[in-house]
């Protein structure tokens, strides 16, 4: 894959990370719904807070793709995010917290992760 076809991915990626940490800052409650977590109060406002989250390092990270950056520390950080989301949306799935639907949220983040940190090592930092 050349460098001009990981960044489009990379693109892509931040742009779905924004959106969909939009979507549950926006509506925690939906989204859970969609992945089988409790739509409890509390956890409605923590899952939007982590939306929050998601949806500005989704926005560096998308920022410093356009722009061409060359700071390692963007996607050497965003694919660390990425790993332990993924880790953690499993322990999840395990633990009963959210439904098997969560595990393709976890395959993205380890996906995205990976890409991340094949990005990194293509940008020679």
């Amino acid at each position: 894959m050349n460098d001009a076809v990981l960044r489009l991915l990379l693109i892509m990626i931040a742009a779905i990370t924004v959106i969909s940490g939009a979507a549950q800052l926006i509506a925690p409650k939906f989204v859970l719904g969609i992945i089988g977590g409790d739509g409890s109060v509390a956890v409605q406002h923590t899952f939007a807070t982590v939306g929050m989250f998601m949806a500005i390092t989704g926005a560096l990270f998308l920022q410093s793709l356009l722009k061409q950056s060359k700071e390692a520390a963007i996607p050497r950080w965003i694919g660390v995010q990425k790993l332990l989301a993924a880790a953690l949306v499993f322990w999840g799935v395990q633990r009963g917290v959210f439904g098997d639907l969560a595990l393709g949220v976890a395959a993205f983040d380890l996906v995205s992760a990976l890409l991340a940190f094949w990005f990194l090592s293509r940008i020679g930092k």
